[in-house]
């Protein structure tokens, strides 16, 4: 399938990028010190009720589930990975090393919203993922 060909192609590049956002992209900057924000949600809210741009929320909070969409679909990349709990376990474990970097790199902040919500965004993948695997097969038979 031509489209599991342009993944394969294409994840890698991606995910350098997806890198380079989380620690050099969109104004970052070097903290003073190590943050850690670790009540789900309680971050986002404050974060929504400080901010005045609507579109500075929807980039932040909606970005942060729609750019690891990708993820969900490395099923077609890595065989191991199709099963929803073999997927969520290695994400999860990989950004939880991401944000962890991001925190003793004072380059970002250990946040637990954001792997939730970025666990979110691969579970969408994965439900997309299977809906059009479901859609082939049916289009082939």
């Amino acid at each position: 399938m031509m489209l599991k060909k342009f993944y394969k192609f294409i994840i890698w590049p991606y995910t350098i990028f997806l890198l380079y956002l989380m620690f050099f992209g969109m104004g970052r900057f070097r903290y003073d010190d190590n943050i850690v924000r670790i009540k789900p949600v309680v971050s986002t809210v404050w974060f929504i009720q400080d901010t005045i741009s609507w579109f500075d929320i929807i980039k932040i909070v909606i970005g942060n589930i729609v750019m690891f969409v990708p993820f969900g679909f490395l099923g077609w990349f890595f065989p191991q990975l199709k099963d929803l709990k073999s997927l969520i376990i290695a994400f999860v474990s990989a950004v939880v090393i991401v944000e962890a970097l991001q925190y003793f790199s004072r380059l970002g902040v250990f946040d637990v919203d954001d792997i939730i919500l970025n666990t979110f965004g691969v579970y969408l993948g994965w439900q997309i993922c299977r809906f059009i695997e479901l859609r082939l097969k049916i289009l082939v038979m």
